[in-house]
């Protein structure tokens, strides 16, 4: 079983050239949330030479739709969607600078190369277990496209949020590597 080290955010070019598949993280600071209708817009928005609800430089993206919040809770549960749903446009908010992504399941070749070309990190959180990650937000706001209901915009403070890092900056996938050492066993 590796290590868990703590990270502090932003996520800083410095930071993630320190980072390796299968480094098992806790992330504490803000991340921000948003799903494929959210992506969808800030692409859009970009295209229209429009400035994006947030400054995406040096920051995670988590891709989450969280459930209301229950009376005293910060924020439901908040589990990790799927990602290859935000492939699409990751590349765009890669190449602006965004140097962290948190959800499940693999991501495209274009999302990989914008990793390496521009050094990104994916990392892995464990879905079905969105009401024990919602413990590990401390606070929840809603900054852009209330619209969307759960799949708004909102900006997080998390205090030791375990993610592990999936696909580093170098392309290095535990997607490909976890099933390559399982046939030589």
């Amino acid at each position: 079983m590796s290590e868990t080290f703590r990270l502090e955010l932003p996520l800083t070019q410095d930071k993630v050239a320190h980072l390796k598949a299968g480094d098992s993280l806790l992330l504490s600071g803000v991340i921000y949330t948003g799903r494929d209708a959210a992506h969808k817009k800030m692409v859009e928005a970009l295209s229209r030479g429009e400035e994006l609800p947030f400054d995406v430089r040096n920051q995670v993206i988590y891709f989450v739709g969280p459930t209301p919040p229950k009376p005293g809770q910060v924020i439901g549960s908040a589990g990790p969607t799927t990602s290859g749903r935000m492939d699409a446009y990751s590349p765009m908010l890669i190449e602006r600078g965004l140097t962290g992504m948190i959800g499940k399941g693999l991501r495209s070749e274009e999302v990989i190369g914008a990793m390496k070309k521009h050094g990104a990190v994916y990392f892995g959180a464990i879905g079905g277990s969105g009401a024990l990650l919602a413990k590990r937000i401390i606070s929840a706001e809603v900054i852009a496209y209330p619209e969307l209901g759960p799949e708004a915009i909102r900006r997080l403070e998390v205090k030791d949020f375990p993610v592990m890092v999936v696909i580093d900056k170098h392309g290095n996938n535990l997607y490909e590597s976890g099933k390559a050492q399982y046939r030589q066993e």
